[in-house]
């Protein structure tokens, strides 16, 4: 009878192991998926990554907003990466985009290694991961096997999200895309590190919805200090940090900043004025009577999400020689 159930037994782990490889598989992505073809890919990866940020650690909030950017059109198939006069590149979101040298830089690096082996959706998947890591963030496993794709338009960055989205729009976007609101507040949270150009929130402080007045969900103490920094009729492309006392370092901060309604851009400010998001803010802050929720884990399992949309395997795809360039 024992013998039985250890077969029994057996033979029910065989199945589950059979499921997740067959979903795996489903998803074109697994862990490791260059450990045979080009066992350094991950490791040049993350050193080319490193090597720009010493210099630059800018380019850390750069590269995890340029995946970001690319998942959400076309699927992670690093077709934002592509030059073209009405490239994805030249849609008025992407256009403040940074870090396409270091994806540029890595590619070089990996073709010298492994011609023709690593993809560039799987180089900006995994730059991003590297960067929150620099930034004193979490890491996580990042699935790789993905294809490039052979499309890019700028017409199709219109589903993008956008700084003036209602919560309502916003989860339509990400829903849109198989993510869900937990996905979109945790993802919102990457902007704990980074910056904003003050075209995209001054309209905030002065003539919000026309009524010369600044938008009242900004902290009345708060409001003179983003005014210093975009006057008027200011320098419109002067960067504010996004995260006020902690834009070099991912933590919770940004959540704290948003129930002190010190957001900066219009929609993240609305991940605390809005009920539905606000319950996933408190559950990061660890705020009593709610079951608390780990940034840090819960970011690294919405970026896996996000790194799978629509991703592209077998023929539908190719491997770039160069990133900026269809082969």
């Amino acid at each position: 009878m024992k013998s039985k159930l250890s077969s029994q037994t057996f033979l029910f782990v065989l199945l589950l192991l059979g499921l997740g490889a067959s979903l795996a598989h489903s998803q074109g992505t697994r862990v490791g998926f260059y450990a045979a073809t080009c066992p350094r890919a991950e490791s040049i990866v993350r050193s080319t990554v490193q090597a720009h940020f010493k210099s630059d650690p800018t380019v850390a909030p750069g590269l995890l907003r340029m995946h970001f950017h690319d998942c959400f059109v076309q699927g992670c198939d690093a077709s934002v990466l592509i030059d073209g006069a009405n490239a994805e590149k030249t849609a008025t979101p992407n256009l403040s985009l940074r870090g396409f040298e270091v994806i540029d830089d890595a590619k070089a690096q990996l073709e010298a290694t492994c011609p023709g082996v690593v993809s560039c959706a799987d180089i900006l998947a995994l730059a991003a991961r590297d960067s929150v890591v620099l930034a004193n963030g979490p890491t996580w496993q990042v699935p790789t096997g993905r294809k490039d794709g052979r499309v890019s338009l700028a017409s199709d960055a219109g589903n993008l999200p956008s700084f003036t989205d209602s919560i309502d729009e916003q989860k339509q976007k990400f829903a849109a895309k198989g993510l869900n609101a937990q996905d979109l507040v945790t993802l919102l949270g990457g902007h704990t590190i980074g910056t904003s150009q003050c075209q995209f929130f001054s309209y905030r402080l002065y003539n919000f919805t026309t009524s010369g007045n600044a938008d009242p969900a900004i902290n009345s103490a708060f409001l003179p200090q983003l005014q210093a920094l975009c006057p008027q009729n200011g320098d419109g492309t002067k960067r504010v940090g996004l995260d006020t006392g902690s834009s070099n370092r991912f933590d919770t901060s940004f959540f704290t900043n948003l129930r002190g309604g010190r957001g900066v851009l219009e929609s993240d400010q609305k991940l605390w004025t809005d009920a539905s998001t606000q319950t996933f803010v408190q559950r990061f802050l660890g705020l009593r009577g709610l079951l608390g929720l780990s940034f840090s884990v819960e970011f690294g399992r919405s970026m896996v999400k996000m790194s799978n949309i629509d991703v592209k395997t077998g023929t539908n795809g190719e491997i770039r020689k160069l990133c900026s360039a269809i082969n």
